[in-house]
């Protein structure tokens, strides 16, 4: 195996509403706040932690899939972000009542987690998802293993 040279995944998002968004993020979601810049009165950034990043490549196949599975009626965007969390239900909720629209109510998957779907400030589609078992025992299950095992 290659040494691992990626020790963090950013991603940028524009936000044309700033102050909404990082009330969403930071305040609601619950995203701590690593760093904040700002140059003048409009060029701002804030910089905030999602914990563990994963860089997750899904087939067209497999996007619609999952599309079908958290009960998405309309296909996803290409790009959609995902955050793990301990109580999907509760978030949703809480997401939904500061300003989130609700694309899907959770729903337990194939995969064992509890997903739903969400558009968010700045134009983003987000999944939030609780994981209900360990990585260790869906990778032993049919159909869960990793690409290196094929």
């Amino acid at each position: 195996m290659t040494q691992q040279r990626v020790r963090q995944l950013r991603v940028v998002v524009e936000a044309e509403d700033y102050d909404e968004a990082v009330r969403f993020f930071r305040d609601v979601l619950g995203m701590d706040e690593q760093a904040a810049f700002a140059e003048g009165e409009e060029d701002r950034v804030a910089i905030l932690d999602a914990g563990r990043a994963t860089l997750e490549i899904a087939s067209t196949a497999h996007k619609r899939e999952i599309d079908r599975v958290e009960g998405v009626t309309v296909p996803s965007p290409r790009i959609r972000l995902a955050f793990e969390v301990d109580d999907s239900p509760t978030a949703t909720a809480d997401l939904a009542s500061a300003g989130g629209r609700v694309v899907a109510d959770p729903v337990m998957t194939p995969w064992r987690s509890v997903n739903s779907r969400l558009e968010a400030p700045a134009g983003l589609q987000i999944t939030l998802f609780q994981e209900t078992e360990p990585l260790e025992e869906r990778r032993s299950r049919e159909g869960f293993g990793t690409d290196d095992e094929r």
